[in-house]
Formats: C-alpha cells, sequence, structure tokens
C-alpha cells in the first residue's frame, strides 16, 4: 500500500516538470518578463506555452489522483490492480507532459485518458473495499 503514497509524492513532483521548460524560455526571454510572469505567456515560444499548459493541467489532474490514492491507502486497497493503476497515472503523467510540450495531440490524449483511468480505478476500488 505504500505505493499508493510514493505515487503521490511522484505526481507532486510532475507537476513541476513542465515548469522547468517554461523556465528556460523566461531565461531566453529576458529578464522583463519576470515582472509580469501571468503576462508573459503570449511572448513565450509555442513549446513553452504548451508546457504552461500541461503544468496547469497537472495541477488540476493531480487532485483528483491524491484524492482517489488516499481513498485507496485508507481504506487498505491491497490489490495488483490498484498498483497498476497509481503507477499507470504516474508514467501516463509524465509522457502527457512530454506529448503536449512536443505537440502530440492524440499521444497527449491517450495520456490524459490513461492517467484519468487509473484515478478512477483507484476510487472504484476504494468503494469497494470500504463496503466489504
Amino acid at each position: 500500500m505504500i505505493i499508493f503514497l510514493y505515487s503521490i509524492a511522484a505526481a507532486v513532483v510532475l507537476i513541476y516538470l513542465p515548469f522547468l521548460v517554461v523556465a528556460y524560455a523566461r531565461v531566453r526571454i529576458g529578464k522583463e518578463t519576470l515582472a509580469t510572469p501571468r503576462a508573459m505567456v503570449d511572448k513565450l515560444p509555442p513549446y513553452a506555452q504548451r508546457a504552461t499548459w500541461a503544468h496547469q493541467n497537472t495541477f488540476e489532474a493531480f487532485m483528483i489522483f491524491a484524492a482517489a490514492a488516499l481513498m485507496a491507502y485508507v481504506t487498505g486497497v491491497n490489490s495488483f490492480t490498484g498498483q497498476i493503476a497509481a503507477i499507470a497515472f504516474v508514467v501516463a503523467r509524465f509522457l502527457y507532459s512530454i506529448f503536449y510540450i512536443l505537440n502530440i495531440p492524440p499521444l497527449r490524449s491517450l495520456m490524459f485518458a490513461i492517467g484519468m483511468l487509473g484515478s478512477t480505478t483507484l476510487i472504484f476500488l476504494s468503494i469497494i473495499q470500504a463496503t466489504n
């Protein structure tokens, strides 16, 4: 069951990986963009804009996943399916950001779906565990 806690920690790190790309682009643009970070998104090159959006979407996905993984941990889900769901979420969200930044929409969408399936699976396993 510790895998659920590790996967939450890994998901936290994944939130900020796309932002490293944004930070790189910001440095290349110049210091004047640091004074107005939200307004500078339009000044970023397309790959950095996509990295910004990947960063923001990862926050949204994290909230659902963290709740799902904590539900699984608290209810005592101890199945191979639950472990695979947690690992699949982390891997899919890592690849999601890469495919988003590289502008490969079909693969990005597939990774989004796999990540959501992982979260949904953990929620259902938790409910089943809690009702037994």
